[in-house]
């Protein structure tokens, strides 16, 4: 949640700053503002997006080679241009921007409010900003150490950002559970939440770690220590993105050019990793852990949102053709129902951002109780790929639109190359079947492509039900979480009320909401129990329900039966939720765009949420 960009060197800041911003938008737009300095500290903050803090600064002093600038998702307090970041300390020589949530703020604004310090915001931001101020005055130390001592007293999540009218050369950075990354030029340093901001101008880069502190002066090399007041030799990476991969390439929308780019991110997450003519297939991050999973107990998936989708489907796979129990948890739940895990347990986290909270709180608390932890990221160097014992990156690019589309299908693809392997070492199905598997797996990207450039009906069903105030989706055995994901999609960027459903389960309490006005988008291949799926179309018809449907090519029986049907290619069982995604994809997109929604930053969400 929430974006943060910094610069200090010799250049102008604000170009650097508002560019930055615009590239992390997806992470929070509440509010928006920027702090400069040229001698003292310029602030300026707007409520809404980052076009509104670009107006509202035309004609402003905007001189300055030393600047912070925040986009906000809201925690506490409204957003609203009091609540927007950065905020000062009382004396005005310290602005700071925050990503996360300081979780006994109450208690430490009370005792600054009792010390004579008056607050402007109801931020919990604001209070670390005095809390600060306040040690640096009464313990006579510089400001990094009145930093250090701050960080030692705050309970929960951050990654911060500090500018100083005393400190004109020097930046502060620190962080705690929320990402932040360093990137390192020849004569100055760039920080941000993620590296969008950064690769413009350098591909050398370092991330913080938890409770690491990062003083950054001009002329100087960064200097890294703990809140514990330890020094750190700083770790320098090398990004391996492209600036092309951050532009929308004409396309209207991110989320339109991400669901396109689908052939080739998953030929990315096959690469070097899966070849039908040789029977190769592997994770070359997990090769070490292969013993510990083919005798695991049982594999606990845990992940959020789609990540859980592609962790459902990864259940079914696993235990359908290489024989391992695997559950499947929501993070934000698994860490709270006291749940028994052990040493002979694996735990595979999922995560596009890689610093999703809640998978990440989980993964320590497996860890703590002994369990093997894997991680399936898109981000290199995430923090869910540090936390991890060993993993595997999906490799599907940066992915700007909020609405995950192209991780999602890498995410399956890598899950799918997981379970292979699994069944090829447990000998669980028989070599040639093993070898159909792997060479389906190998044609997924060009069956995708055909879907992509054989799926007009999409935009007709869309903008025959774009108006209606409820979908229905529904998908048995692998299909189901595809229903699930189809109905996430609707709701996020098209506002319409979406549920998904196993089918079967319908008639359990769901078909009561079928009339006339109900369009259901049944998941119906020809694979698998299609004939009960069939059935349960027929259940829907007669109440007068409308019906779209997923089928495979050359369908003629729900062809004769549905309202709409689209059409996809055949493919083995466990691979269909990758291509039947696609169509459900773009259904969303289009009802989206005819709803005039905004949708690569639909309302009240973010790219990354890195809050409990």
């Amino acid at each position: 949640m929430c974006g943060i960009v910094a610069y200090i060197g010799y250049k102008q800041a604000h170009p650097i700053l508002i560019k930055g911003l615009q590239r992390l938008e997806y992470r929070g737009y509440d509010s928006a503002g920027i702090s400069l300095l040229n001698g003292k500290i310029n602030t300026f903050k707007t409520r809404g997006k980052v076009s509104k803090l670009e107006k509202f600064i035309e004609g402003k002093q905007l001189d300055g080679q030393v600047g912070i600038a925040h986009t906000r998702w809201a925690t506490h307090g409204e957003p609203n241009k009091i609540n927007a970041h950065p905020h000062f300390s009382q004396s005005k020589s310290i602005s700071i921007i925050h990503n996360g949530i300081i979780e006994n703020y109450s208690v430490l604004k009370e005792e600054l409010k009792n010390r004579g310090y008056v607050f402007e915001s109801d931020t919990d931001t604001e209070v670390l900003a005095n809390l600060i101020e306040d040690i640096r005055i009464k313990e006579g130390v510089l400001l990094d150490e009145a930093l250090r001592i701050a960080l030692s007293q705050v309970i929960g999540a951050y990654a911060i950002v500090i500018l100083s009218e005393d400190h004109p050369n020097t930046l502060l950075a620190a962080r705690k559970g929320s990402p932040l990354v360093i990137g390192i030029g020849t004569d100055d340093f760039y920080v941000a939440s993620d590296a969008t901001p950064i690769i413009e101008y350098t591909k050398n880069v370092v991330y913080l770690e938890d409770e690491e502190i990062a003083v950054l002066t001009r002329g100087e090399e960064l200097k890294i220590r703990t809140v514990k007041n330890k020094d750190k030799t700083p770790y320098v990476q090398e990004l391996e993105w492209n600036l092309s991969e951050l532009e929308k390439g004409g396309y209207d929308h991110f989320m339109l050019k991400e669901i396109n780019e689908q052939p080739n991110s998953i030929r990315d997450s096959l690469r070097g990793r899966v070849n039908s003519l040789t029977g190769h297939v592997s994770l070359g991050g997990i090769i070490d852990y292969e013993p510990k999973l083919l005798n695991a107990k049982r594999i606990i998936i845990i992940a959020c949102g789609t990540s859980w989708h592609a962790g459902l489907v990864a259940e079914y796979m696993i235990e359908d053709i290489a024989r391992i129990p695997v559950e499947v948890e929501y993070a934000s739940e698994f860490r709270y129902r006291n749940p028994i895990i052990t040493e002979d347990d694996v735990v595979i986290a999922i995560s596009q951002s890689g610093e999703t909270a809640d998978t990440l709180a989980a993964i320590e608390l497996a860890k703590n109780k002994g369990a093997t932890i894997l991680g399936i990221c898109n981000v290199v160097g995430s923090s869910i790929a540090r936390a991890s014992h060993a993993g595997s990156y999906t490799h599907a690019g940066p992915e700007i639109g909020v609405a995950s589309t192209k991780a999602f299908t890498a995410q399956v693809t890598v899950l799918a190359i997981l379970a292979l392997r699994l069944a090829q070492l447990k000998g669980t199905i028989p070599q040639t079947r093993f070898m159909q598997l792997l060479l389906a797996l190998e044609s997924i990207p060009e069956k995708v492509e055909y879907v992509l450039a054989n799926n007009g009906t999409t935009e007709i069903i869309a903008e025959k039900y774009k108006n209606v105030n409820n979908f229905l989706y529904l998908g048995r055995g692998y299909n189901f979480p595809v229903a699930l994901e189809g109905a996430l999609k609707l709701k996020e960027i098209s506002y319409i009320h979406a549920e998904g459903y196993p089918a079967a389960e319908m008639k359990h309490g769901p078909i009561a909401l079928i009339d006339e006005n109900m369009p259901v988008v049944f998941i119906a291949p020809h694979l698998g129990i299609y004939e009960k799926v069939v059935s349960n179309i027929q259940e829907v018809k007669a109440r007068k329900g409308k019906v779209i449907a997923i089928v495979t090519e050359g369908d003629t029986v729900i062809k004769n039966i549905a309202d709409y049907v689209i059409e996809i290619p055949k493919t083995e069982e466990f691979l269909i939720p990758i291509l039947a995604t696609i169509p459900l994809q773009k259904l969303a997109y289009h009802m989206a765009v005819l709803r005039g929604c905004n949708v690569d930053m639909p309302r009240n969400l973010a790219k990354s949420v890195t809050v409990e």
